[in-house]
């Protein structure tokens, strides 16, 4: 992970955590800290947006975007979006957030893939970080499109393989 990816997870983690926020990260990020080699773009982080006024203080100085309801062709949701010394940090309201199917036959509400197993915690350079479980971060991502998403839906596959009992994968 690039220096500059690792300091911003360890200060919005650290402010999450000392604040007793519930958060998850998910994406590319926690795809990478399961070990895959992909190099990542953003930190994605789902939260409850009933902590944003609670985190907007303490991160100010970083907001780029919102917290603002966004909505196109794939995504309906309300985010809050930072850049930490040059890494882009991308909030978004769990309670809210959906998005489109990749077969166009409706919305997925990403609370309820989320509520399927619970967060994983990780040690990431001495800062407790939650991670979406890579069974839900799976189940997620084979809904996007996109060579990196290949990529990840491609290693989370064979890392569930290799690290759970197939009977706890449904």
């Amino acid at each position: 992970m690039e220096k500059k990816t690792s300091n911003a997870l360890k200060w919005i983690t650290d402010i999450l955590n000392e604040n007793n926020i519930p958060y998850c990260v998910g994406g590319g990020v926690a795809t990478h800290l399961y070990g895959s080699g992909r190099q990542v773009n953003d930190i994605d982080i789902s939260v409850s947006g009933k902590y944003f006024p609670t985190i907007i203080p303490l991160i100010r100085n970083y907001i780029t975007v919102g917290p603002k309801y966004y909505k196109n062709y794939k995504w309906d949701c309300t985010t809050l979006s930072l850049n930490y010394k040059g890494q882009d940090i991308d909030m978004t309201d769990a309670d809210t957030l959906m998005m489109k199917k990749k077969d166009d036959t409706g919305w997925v509400r990403n609370k309820e893939i989320y509520q399927k197993h619970p967060n994983v915690i990780k040690v990431v350079d001495g800062i407790s970080v939650s991670l979406m479980d890579p069974r839900v971060l799976l189940e997620y991502k084979q809904e996007l499109d996109g060579e990196h998403q290949e990529f990840d839906i491609k290693f989370l596959r064979d890392y569930i393989k290799d690290n759970f009992d197939p009977s706890e994968t449904n």
